[in-house]
């Protein structure tokens, strides 16, 4: 019996130095990055970005929490522009403020998550015009800490956020084209 949980100890500890090791080798910066061509001007889908207010009509994390607690300060939109929430554990609570802006083509934002994690970590918009539709490209990037990495071996974070920017640019592609 001691024996017996001597080497089920002795293999915890190997998983658990192995994950950590792999860990380890993971890179010290990270970026989660999807496009989608719309069928619409650059102009058009600007606003839609450059305004965080609209984003309940298009961001895939606002259909995560209706009842999230939302505060909006500084300009309406533009650059100095900034969301505040408050939600439930699927969204967490954090803050959003638009760095830098080149209409119609860029928008550039700051997220800073306080929960479930801290987290501070660059946003891009980016729109570029492809024959008749614009190309969006959604892009998140910023530092990976080691807890991070940790967390990536068990979970693939470019899948799990990646699935949410794809929902987010289909739902601007439909408000965009009506």
């Amino acid at each position: 019996m001691l024996r017996t949980l001597a080497v089920i100890v002795g293999v915890v500890v190997l998983l658990v130095a192995g994950a950590l090791a792999v860990a380890a080798t993971r890179p010290d910066t990270f970026r989660v990055q999807r496009a989608l061509d719309i069928q619409a001007p650059p102009e058009k889908i600007y606003p839609l970005l450059a305004d965080l207010r609209r984003s309940v009509e298009w961001s895939p994390y606002e259909k995560k929490d209706p009842d999230m607690k939302r505060v909006y300060r500084g300009a309406d939109s533009g650059k100095g522009a900034i969301y505040e929430w408050d939600g439930n554990k699927n969204i967490g609570a954090g803050s959003l403020e638009i760095a830098d802006v080149s209409p119609p083509t860029k928008v550039v934002l700051k997220l800073n998550m306080v929960r479930p994690f801290t987290a501070n970590n660059i946003v891009e918009y980016t729109l570029t015009p492809n024959g008749g539709a614009t190309r969006v490209s959604w892009d998140m990037h910023g530092p990976n800490p080691y807890p991070a990495k940790v967390m990536q071996v068990f979970f693939d974070v470019d899948k799990m956020v990646g699935r949410d920017f794809e929902e987010g640019l289909a739902s601007l592609k439909a408000l965009a084209e009506k």
